[in-house]
């Protein structure tokens, strides 16, 4: 198997993982009798690793190479879906929820970091465009692979097939592995964050990135507890969030002629604004077509947004330090994915869901406003 042949596999079995994970372990904490902010607390479990390890993670992947930091993830992503089904209790979902938040942190730094480095730069926005395919196939199947999964076997037996998809992935590597890039083990001083931030280009490039991710997780994180209430069935949850998948990844498909028609930054603005929609309409909607209407006009804003946001950054890379930008990268996305949650969750029990979705569709058209580029502004 060819070494981006491998990386996109790996990031396909990984990814579904996470966005199965997600969904059943939210569905197993109200199932358990956890409350809103509870179901918010957990969510943020998922980035607690995330934001403390990305930036580490990706500096000692340019150091010694992808294969040992991914190896890693298949045990902590296995293993933490492991717990729930021998033990029903919210905290060890919490527990499940960090673990694979350690999992989560290491393969997105280094799948990322392979494509940029697998990819000559004539290459590199159609390798990056095919991986974001390949998110946006797991964002649909994730989800509906998880709904179903609950609704046949129960939440217990569910985490234990997300598992099994951990192992096939570490088959994967102990088979290929050997074949993908080895570290740079740069020796020089690490990237400043001072100097970074001094960056407007740089900085706002964060700045955006950051609010998509933010957007993106609480709209996957809300949109169950939004269809729980109005008594969808786990498989329709599941099917809701597929559409915002199947919009994704159709958007997708056009990624390059959008970028060469709109350029990035245009194109981001218009993804913010799509995003502004959907949330303004989820609480109108109440039934699965509805909501699925709804979820397809916020993954067509969503799905060009993520990677346009990786895109941007790999560009403004310094030589050698890929996987440590990509971390700096990640590691602002997860500081708002940890805060969010978990204040929307508490925002969610006191005034309900319809102000969550509200708030976020105010600050995707924010984020519309200051991403436009600069011939656009007054």
């Amino acid at each position: 198997m060819k070494p981006l042949h491998l990386t996109f596999a790996v990031g396909f079995l990984s990814f579904t993982g996470m966005t199965a994970a997600r969904v059943v372990l939210s569905l197993f904490a109200l199932h358990l009798g956890a409350s809103a902010s509870e179901v918010g607390v957990l969510a943020a479990m998922f980035f607690a690793f995330p934001l403390l390890l990305s930036w580490p993670v990706g500096a000692l992947s340019d150091r010694i190479g992808p294969r040992g930091p991914l190896l890693l993830s298949t045990f902590f992503g296995g293993g933490g879906l492991l717990l729930p089904f021998f033990f029903h209790y919210v905290w060890v979902l919490y527990v499940a929820a960090a673990m694979s938040g350690f999992a989560l942190a290491c393969y997105h730094v280094n799948l990322q970091t392979l494509v940029g480095r697998l990819s000559t730069p004539e290459q590199r926005v159609h390798n990056f465009s095919n991986f974001s395919l390949v998110g946006a196939a797991t964002n649909f199947f994730g989800p509906l692979f998880g709904g179903i999964a609950v609704d046949d076997f129960g939440h217990a037996i569910a985490c234990l097939c997300i598992a099994a998809l951990s192992l096939i992935a570490l088959g994967l590597l102990m088979a290929w592995g050997r074949h993908l890039p080895a570290g740079h083990r740069t020796k020089g001083a690490s990237l400043s964050v001072r100097e970074t931030l001094s960056d407007p280009v740089m900085r706002g490039m964060l700045f955006t990135s950051g609010l998509m991710q933010l957007g993106t997780d609480l709209y996957q994180f809300y949109m169950p507890l939004h269809g729980h209430a109005v008594g969808l069935s786990a498989s329709a949850i599941g099917s809701v969030l597929a559409a915002f998948a199947s919009a994704a990844f159709c958007v997708r498909f056009g990624m390059a002629r959008l970028v060469s028609r709109f350029g990035e930054l245009r194109l981001l603005t218009y993804s913010f604004f799509f995003g502004a929609v959907g949330f303004f309409l989820i609480p109108l909607a109440t039934s699965v077509f509805l909501l699925s209407v709804v979820s397809f006009i916020f993954g067509v804003g969503m799905g060009c947004g993520q990677p346009l946001t990786t895109m941007l950054m790999f560009a403004h890379c310094a030589e050698g330090r890929t996987g440590e930008t990509l971390g700096l990268r990640l590691t602002v996305n997860n500081i708002m994915r940890v805060a969010g949650p978990a204040l929307f969750g508490a925002l969610a029990a006191v005034t309900g869901l319809t102000a969550v979705f509200l708030m976020n569709g105010v600050m995707m058209g924010i984020g519309g406003l200051m991403s436009r580029p600069p011939s656009s502004k007054k």
